[in-house]
C-alpha cells in the first residue's frame, strides 16, 4: 500500500472514530442529562420538559416547554410554598463536555430563557430570600457566565391571604460575567457580575399593608435606573386609614412622572451594603401629605433629619437630589365635618447636595437644600437649609423669604383649623433660624399692610363671632407704615413633634411678636 493510500485510510479511520465518539457522547449526554435534571436533582423541585436536544459540536442544549413545580405539595393547600414556573424554551450554549462527564453539573457560557412565567408563593408578605428561592431549582444543575431572559413574567403571592406582593410584566434581562464560588455564595447576593440590563413594562409592589408602589417602563443597568409614572399610593381611604392606626400618623399619596438615578454604584463591601449615586432626579411630582387629629398623639421622640441620616446602617451617598416642576400639598384635619386645612406649594423645585448617611464617616460636607416654589399658588417662596449629619446635637440653619403674600389665600388653612380668616398683604417676610435638637433662635423681619382678621363661631363656622373679631381687630397691627418690623426668635423644641412643627412654631412666634 502506497504512502498516499495509508494517509487516506488513516484520515478516514480517524474521522470514523470521531463520528463514533461524537455519536456515542451525544447518545450518552442525551440520556444522562435527564438524570441530572430529574433523578440527581437535589433541589425541592421537579423539572419536566417536552423535548431535549443536544448538539455536541457547538456544545449547545435546547429544552422546550419546561415546567418547574415543588416535589411535595401539602394536602390541605392548593399550592406549596415556593416556585411554580413554565418557560417556552431554555437554550444552553457552549457547555463544557468534560466537566459534565465527571461532575454531573452543567458549566456553560450562557443560558437563554424564553418567555418564562414564574409564580412564587410565600408564607409571609416580605420579599426576603426571593433570589435564593427562585434560583434554587437551577443553581444545583447549571453554572453559567451569562444569563438572558426574554419576555418574562413574575408574580410573588402571599399564601397568608392570596394577595400579590410583587408583579412585573414583559421582563427582559441580560446579566454578563457571572462569577460563583464558595466564598461568594456566603454573601447576601451570592454571585458577582460584570454588568446587567433589566427592562420591564410594569411593576407592582406592596411593601406593607398600607401602601402599594407602581411604575412603568422600568430600565436599570449597573449605573442607571429609570422609572416612568412612579406611584406610592395608599390602600385605604382617609376614613379607613384613621380607623386602622393606633396613633396619629401621616398618610402619603405620591406620584412622579419620572425617576432617574445616574452614575449609580451599589453592592456589598465586607458584607456591608453600600449605595452611591451622582444624581437622583424626580420630575413632575404630585405629593399629598394628610394628617388627621382624631387618633391619639404619638408621644415618641421625633428625630431630626440629620439624626435619621446619621443612623442609617450602611454607607449612602447621593451627590445631588433634584425635584423639579412639582407640587406639594399638606392637609391637616381636626374632624371630617369642617374638612381639612390645606397648605400648597406649587412650581416646587428642590436642589439638595451632599446627602449621605453617617455610617463609617468622621468628616463630611453639610447637607445643603435649596427650595424655590409658589406658596399658596401665588407668592414666591425661597428656602435654604443646611445641617451636619455628623453633629450629635443635630444643629441646623434655615433661611427663608416670601414676597407679595396675600394672606387671604391662607383661608383654606386657617378657616377649618382655627375658625379664622385674614386679609392683607405681606410685602416681604424674611427669617433666619439657627437651631438644634433642643432649641432654636434667630430673627425675622416683616413689611405688611391692610391686615384684618375675622373669627367665626365654633359651633357654626359660617357665622362671624363678632365680639371675638372686634377684640382681635383692636390687638392686631394693621400696617407697618412702609417700614420693616423686626423680631427675635427663641423657642424650645417639643421632642414629640416633627422638624416642620418646630419650624412653623418658630415662624409663628416671630409673627406674633410683630403683629400683636
Amino acid at each position: 500500500m502506497s504512502l498516499t493510500k495509508k494517509i487516506i485510510v488513516g484520515i478516514v479511520c480517524f474521522l470514523t472514530l470521531l463520528l463514533v465518539v461524537n455519536f456515542g457522547l451525544n447518545f450518552w449526554l442525551t440520556n444522562q442529562l435527564p438524570k441530572v435534571i430529574q433523578k440527581n436533582n437535589q433541589s425541592r423541585y421537579n423539572i419536566t420538559y417536552d423535548k431535549l436536544t443536544v448538539d455536541l459540536i457547538p456544545a449547545n442544549i435546547y429544552i422546550s416547554n419546561v415546567v418547574v413545580v415543588p416535589k411535595i405539595r401539602p394536602e390541605k393547600s392548593a399550592h406549596n410554598i415556593g416556585v411554580y414556573a413554565t418557560t417556552k424554551s431554555i437554550t444552553v450554549t457552549n457547555f463544557k463536555i468534560w466537566h459534565f462527564l465527571f461532575n454531573d453539573k452543567l458549566v456553560a457560557k450562557s443560558i437563554t430563557i424564553d418567555k418564562p412565567n414564574l409564580i412564587l408563593y410565600k408564607k409571609d408578605k416580605n420579599t426576603h430570600n426571593v433570589q435564593k428561592e427562585v434560583m434554587e431549582p437551577f443553581e444545583k444543575i447549571i453554572v453559567v457566565s451569562n444569563v438572558l431572559i426574554q419576555k418574562g413574567k413574575l408574580d410573588i403571592i402571599s399564601t397568608f391571604d392570596n394577595e400579590i406582593i410583587l408583579s412585573t410584566r414583559n421582563i427582559s434581562t441580560k446579566i454578563e460575567g457571572i462569577i460563583i464560588n464558595d466564598a461568594i455564595l456566603k454573601r447576601p447576593i451570592p454571585y458577582l457580575f460584570d454588568k446587567y440590563v433589566i427592562d420591564c413594562d410594569s411593576l407592582y409592589y406592596k411593601p406593607n399593608d398600607f401602601y402599594t408602589i407602581q411604575a412603568q417602563e422600568i430600565r436599570t443597568t449597573n449605573r442607571t435606573l429609570h422609572l416612568k409614572n412612579l406611584e406610592y399610593l395608599p390602600e385605604y381611604s382617609r376614613a379607613k386609614f384613621i380607623k386602622k392606626i393606633p396613633k396619629e400618623k401621616d398618610l402619603f399619596t405620591i406620584k412622579a412622572a419620572t425617576l432617574d438615578i445616574k452614575s449609580m454604584d451599589w453592592g456589598f463591601k465586607n458584607d456591608v451594603f453600600f449605595f452611591n449615586a451622582k444624581s437622583v432626579v424626580l420630575d413632575d411630582v404630585n405629593a399629598n401629605i394628610y394628617r388627621n387629629k382624631i387618633p391619639v398623639d404619638d408621644s415618641s421622640k421625633k428625630p431630626l433629619y440629620s439624626a435619621l441620616l446619621r443612623e442609617i446602617k450602611f454607607p449612602l451617598q447621593i451627590d445631588t437630589l433634584l425635584i423639579r416642576h412639582s407640587k406639594l400639598v399638606y392637609e391637616e384635619e381636626i374632624d371630617f365635618e369642617k374638612g381639612p386645612a390645606k397648605l400648597t406649594f406649587d412650581h416646587f423645585d428642590l436642589n439638595a447636595t451632599h446627602i449621605h448617611s453617617g455610617f463609617g464617616l468622621k468628616k463630611a460636607a453639610d447637607v445643603n437644600i435649596k427650595i424655590n416654589c409658589r406658596f399658596m399658588k401665588d407668592s414666591p417662596l425661597k428656602v435654604q437649609w443646611t445641617f451636619d449629619v455628623l453633629d450629635p446635637k443635630d444643629g441646623f440653619k434655615i433661611k427663608g423669604n416670601i414676597q407679595n403674600f396675600d394672606i387671604k389665600s391662607m383661608r383654606q388653612f386657617t378657616k377649618p383649623y382655627i375658625n379664622a380668616s385674614f386679609d392683607g398683604v405681606f410685602d416681604s417676610y424674611n427669617f433666619t433660624i439657627v437651631g438644634n435638637d433642643k432649641k432654636a433662635s434667630g430673627s425675622a423681619s416683616l413689611k405688611f399692610n391692610d391686615l384684618d382678621v375675622t373669627f367665626y363661631k365654633k359651633n357654626n363656622p359660617e357665622k362671624v363671632a363678632k365680639l371675638k373679631s372686634a377684640i382681635a381687630k383692636l390687638i392686631l397691627k394693621k400696617d407697618s407704615n412702609g417700614t420693616t418690623k423686626q423680631a427675635d426668635i427663641e423657642l424650645e423644641r417639643l421632642q414629640e413633634k416633627s422638624f416642620y412643627n418646630f419650624l412653623w412654631r418658630s415662624i409663628a412666634e416671630s409673627l406674633k411678636k410683630i403683629l400683636i
